[in-house]
């Protein structure tokens, strides 16, 4: 069974940061691209980051470039989200994903074969 698991998520005023993680189980880690997504309410799912399965390689959504870094501890089955100068915009439940095909970096989340559960993220003004 494969698990996606979230955590970090909070509430931080705007301009503060916040680290998400997200732990995966059940499958090879090392083998899949990951990717964080958010979703506001009454909004569909939208890119914000995806990393190569062996982090060499990162691509951010334009909203979100210069302020958030993805990366990856394939020894921890861990990708993280480091969120820096957070904005009230940026307020959205986050999930993490992983392409099983592991060969490319995907900003389409149907590209996407397993799911997080979701962190909720709130940033006040």
């Amino acid at each position: 069974q494969v698990q996606l698991v979230e955590s970090g998520g909070g509430l931080v005023q705007a301009g503060g940061s916040l680290r998400l993680s997200c732990v995966a189980s059940g499958l090879t880690f090392s083998s899949v691209a990951m990717g964080w997504f958010r979703q506001r309410p009454g909004t569909e799912r939208e890119f914000v980051a995806t990393i190569t399965r062996s982090g060499g390689t990162s691509r951010y959504a334009d909203s979100v470039k210069g302020r958030f870094t993805i990366s990856r501890d394939n020894a921890k089955n861990t990708v993280y989200l480091q969120m820096n100068s957070l904005k009230p915009e940026d307020t959205a439940v986050y999930y993490c994903a992983a392409d099983n095909a592991g060969w490319d970096m995907p900003l389409d989340r149907r590209r996407y074969d397993y799911w997080g559960q979701g962190t909720q993220v709130t940033v006040s003004s």
